[in-house]
């Protein structure tokens, strides 16, 4: 039988026609599900925006920062300067960047993100990470992102983590490594717990697949999770990592917790 040659005005009215009729159904849709601010769940034009009020509540990070862990500073102490955190206690990653503080609005984003199956708001979350990043991302060889146990993700059904990674990926060209590290021991959760506690916490929680060891040898990784809040699970992720062969850590979140502002050193 020989291929039928389909005229090209054709398809092209065809493509705008269906482009119509998408259009409709969309409108329809809306009318009859508005759609809602993912934060406070006030009515919003778009679907996957945010509202107004929300928008101007959320605190998005930017230069000046410490440049090791992303810290912003009251004022701009000019470049390669440190915060009080990094000096007294050094990660074990090189650097870490975060979109936006871990406010009311970043809360009610993260836990709709992970716990409501919005996995419609990773794109946005996304983007917002790869802006934060660029740096970071500019001299990555791939992305790795912080693994949930097996019965988690089993529950969950998604890893947020590798949802935003994948996101990133696609916007970055940075490949995203899904399957290098795992976590052999289900932590409880941490909410609640001192520094201390969460570090003790995560000890043997983390292992690098057979395989991952050979994909992450001598490469340049970027650590990718939703909130960065004391630090101990990336801290065991990345040493986990380095101690695999990776030639260096850098960590990427969406949301970072920020104490009371502070001068820098």
């Amino acid at each position: 039988m020989r291929p039928v040659n389909i005229p090209e005005a054709l398809l092209d009215r065809c493509s705008r026609a269906a482009s119509r009729v998408r259009g409709v159904l969309g409108h329809v849709l809306n009318f009859a599900l508005p759609p809602l601010c993912p934060a406070c769940r006030g009515l919003v034009e778009e679907a996957g925006g945010l509202c107004a009020a929300c928008w101007s509540t959320l605190s998005f990070i930017a230069p000046p920062y410490c440049e090791r862990l992303g810290i912003p500073f009251v004022y701009d102490p000019g470049p390669g300067v440190l915060s009080m955190e990094a000096i007294a206690n050094p990660p074990v990653y090189e650097r870490a960047r975060a979109a936006v503080r871990f406010d009311d609005v970043a809360r009610a984003l993260v836990h709709a993100f992970k716990y409501s199956d919005r996995l419609d708001l990773a794109p946005m979350m996304g983007s917002w990470m790869r802006q934060a990043g660029r740096e970071l991302l500019a001299s990555a060889d791939a992305m790795v992102p912080v693994p949930l146990h097996w019965r988690r993700l089993w529950g969950r059904r998604f890893n947020q983590a590798a949802a935003l990674a994948k996101v990133i990926s696609e916007a970055s060209s940075v490949p995203a490594m899904l399957h290098v590290l795992e976590r052999r021991r289900a932590t409880p959760q941490q909410v609640g717990l001192s520094r201390g506690e969460r570090a003790t916490n995560m000890q043997g929680a983390f292992s690098v697949t057979d395989a991952g060891k050979i994909d992450i040898r001598g490469k340049r990784l970027i650590l990718v999770d939703d909130v960065l809040t004391s630090g101990a699970t990336v801290d065991h992720c990345s040493r986990t990592l380095l101690r695999a062969g990776a030639a260096s850590v850098d960590v990427l979140v969406f949301a970072r917790v920020v104490e009371a502002a502070r001068a820098p050193i």
